[in-house]
């Protein structure tokens, strides 16, 4: 089949989730012999920090302006099997507006945000990246986040057929890696700096490294403040790309996932750096929220901790059960949580779109 997708990015990884994940499917895609054609708008910000340049049996259509390329789209369109928006991207409303003109064409909508786009309608914010009719010209929803969101997107913003789509990571990207030495940590944390982690932050790793001045932490991520309250024994680097993860991660000891508030309020949102570090072999300390046991076994795949205490107990086990903790969790991930598998959940939701019309779905299926 041949994809079109209208995304955020998939050149660049800085600052954002989308382009890794993206980078997965396509190549997933391609080794089942489909064909995705990206429509990434080109911005400074992202044009600075790019690490990806092609996509495998694919094209990457990078522009300036929507309407350089509306016609093209157009007719990318004409011929595809599906016609994907994505959140945040940039120019969403317009080809949203393309796309539904489309009439071969599987219609296609996947909320990488979804916490971020019901937060806002409980703010009565509208999303930006969402037409005033909602969800309801679209076939087909995809959804990053299951349980009760995927009923949200149905009665708040019309969907028809709301499936999950969660994260994922590529074997061949991110698996083990000989560690490095500036990269060493007995707790690692890497992400891009948000406001509504900070608190989690502060508890989980901050508060933990002044508890163990002897022990090394090390945190790397983009757009931290300068009042980030640094411990003698903290670390920092700057944003890597995810040809730079497998030495973070392999790099560590323990390493922490901490969840966007928004996201652990509405469970069933998994963090791709959940699937990244099992992928490489490094035991995870995560937050807890609704759902997590659905994705890793707590306790035997994935080390939980509700506040300090927990997390410092955690930078005490022995290395023989964090090893074991750490292959668990690598045997779930490669068995259920690649790219590979997330592409045939995707031709999977494609294939029920077009069984069962969308339309005749009853409400909350």
């Amino acid at each position: 089949m041949k994809f079109v997708v209208f995304g955020l990015t998939i050149s660049s990884s800085w600052g954002n989730g989308h382009a890794t994940l993206w980078r997965g499917l396509c190549r997933a895609l391609h080794q089942k012999h489909h064909e995705v054609i990206f429509y990434e708008r080109d911005v400074p910000y992202y044009a600075g920090a790019r690490d990806y340049y092609e996509i495998p049996g694919g094209t990457l259509v990078l522009y300036n302006d929507w309407e350089e390329v509306q016609s093209r789209a157009s007719r990318d369109i004409a011929d595809a099997d599906v016609a994907i928006v994505t959140s945040y991207c940039p120019d969403a409303i317009a080809a949203t507006a393309v796309v539904v003109q489309g009439r071969n064409v599987l219609r296609v909508f996947y909320d990488l945000d979804t916490p971020v786009t019901l937060g806002r309608l409980r703010r009565r914010e509208w999303p930006p990246y969402i037409g005033p009719n909602g969800l309801s010209e679209f076939d087909l929803v995809l959804s990053y986040t299951g349980g009760h969101a995927l009923d949200e997107l149905r009665h708040r913003l019309g969907a028809r057929l709301a499936l999950p789509l969660y994260g994922h990571v590529d074997p061949q990207v991110h698996r083990p890696a000989d560690p490095v030495e500036h990269y060493r940590a007995d707790l690692s944390y890497l992400g891009t700096f948000a406001a509504d982690r900070q608190r989690a932050l502060l508890k989980l790793f901050v508060e933990p490294a002044g508890l163990r001045p002897e022990q090394r932490f090390l945190l790397g991520g983009a757009q931290y403040p300068d009042d980030f309250p640094w411990c003698s024994n903290m670390f920092f680097v700057r944003h890597l790309p995810p040809s730079e993860h497998p030495a973070f991660f392999s790099s560590s000891r323990l390493t922490l996932n901490v969840t966007r508030r928004d996201m652990a309020e509405m469970g069933w949102c998994p963090s791709g750096r959940l699937f990244e570090a099992t992928a490489c072999g490094t035991p995870v300390l995560s937050d807890s929220w609704a759902g997590l046991d659905t994705f890793f076994t707590p306790g035997d795949e994935i080390l939980v901790a509700r506040n300090t205490d927990e997390a410092v107990s955690a930078l005490d086990l022995g290395q023989g059960e964090l090893r074991r903790v750490a292959a668990a969790a690598r045997e779930r991930t490669l068995a259920e949580h690649t790219s590979e598998r997330r592409a045939d959940d995707l031709l999977s939701a494609v294939e029920r779109a077009h069984a069962r019309p969308p339309e005749l779905e009853p409400l909350g299926a």
